[in-house]
């Protein structure tokens, strides 16, 4: 697996177990970088900037691996905005994204992932 592809591009395609492979990486990478932060540095200034930088890296990282999976759903990557819709709109993306198969065959995302 292309873990830079996987976290840095918004293009192309992944399938269901790159999706969740990703996300578990983001979420054990999370607990890691904060974990760590608090234990060096406390409650002071310095670990909210680097707090900050950590978490905006690891938005746009898990962005990626969404929009990715959209594509592979044959919808556009802003569909990752369904999410910011309160209580229905969570349930959705996660269903459709984790959960639904993609596309059959090539799309005008990229060639199937699974072919």
């Amino acid at each position: 697996m292309d873990w830079g592809y996987l976290f840095t591009s918004f293009d192309g395609r992944i399938n269901r177990g790159k999706f969740w492979a990703g996300y578990v990486v983001l979420w054990v990478a999370t607990v890691v970088v904060v974990g760590l932060l608090s234990a060096l540095l406390g409650d002071s200034a310095s670990f909210w900037v680097l707090y900050t930088v950590a978490v905006a890296i690891l938005i746009v990282a898990g962005l990626a691996v969404q929009v990715k999976r959209w594509h592979d759903r044959g919808r556009s990557g802003w569909w990752v905005l369904i999410a910011l819709i309160p209580l229905i709109g969570p349930i959705w993306a996660i269903i459709e994204t984790g959960f639904l198969p993609g596309t059959s065959g090539p799309n005008e995302y990229g060639a199937d992932p699974l072919a």
